[in-house]
């Protein structure tokens, strides 16, 4: 599956800073690594958010979020956000979503 570069494009620009920031093919399109762990990544035109299960149920109350379903089934603790909800500082604000919560997870 082709993922959108575009959005690709402005994730690196909000990740730029980091060292420890980097990509693999994964779900079909691409996942941006931080410290080792996915924390977003872009599937078709939606951008994945690894959110984690205890900030999963706020995540799926923000607009133009929902359950990432990849295999079929939800996976807790991860959204797809659409297109729409991508513009501007919206994205920004994904993705600070994401690298938060791996900052708590173990270094690899």
């Amino acid at each position: 599956m082709a993922y959108d570069e575009g959005l690709a494009e402005r994730v690196r620009e909000l990740l730029a800073m980091r060292v420890d920031v980097s990509e693999r093919a994964m779900f079909g399109g691409l996942a941006f690594m931080v410290g080792g762990h996915m924390a977003c990544g872009i599937t078709g035109d939606d951008l994945m958010v690894r959110v984690g299960k205890e900030r999963y149920d706020d995540a799926l109350r923000q607009p133009h979020a929902r359950e990432m379903d990849f295999t079929g089934r939800p996976m807790t603790g991860y959204v797809y956000v659409d297109a729409a909800g991508t513009a501007d500082d919206a994205l920004r604000d994904w993705v600070e979503r994401g690298v938060a919560f791996v900052a708590t997870l173990p270094a690899r």
